[in-house]
């Protein structure tokens, strides 16, 4: 299932932050914007095609799991993985 995209872009003076994301399955999370944007991110195909052992670590699905939310950023652990705010937005990982 996906989340239909808005069409307003991103301006260089807005700020986006994530606000709340939820697991769906697998690698798929739900994320929530400040803006009121929500998407449906799979970073299934990111972390499967990533040959850094440090970030295919985040295939153990309990590894995974544990995301936080950090002054508006989405991360795993103390930013051992992470994406740009602009990049989640758009769906581009």
């Amino acid at each position: 299932m996906k989340l239909a995209r808005r069409s307003r872009k991103i301006g260089k003076n807005d700020v986006i932050e994530v606000v709340r994301a939820q697991r769906e399955s697998g690698y798929r999370l739900k994320i929530h914007f400040s803006d009121g944007a929500r998407r449906i991110i799979d970073f299934g195909p990111f972390l499967k095609s990533s040959r850094n052992p440090m970030i295919r670590a985040f295939l153990d699905q309990g590894r995974f799991a544990g995301f936080t939310i950090r002054d508006g950023d989405l991360m795993w652990g103390d930013y051992e993985l992470c994406f740009p705010i602009a990049d989640l937005y758009e769906n581009r990982i």
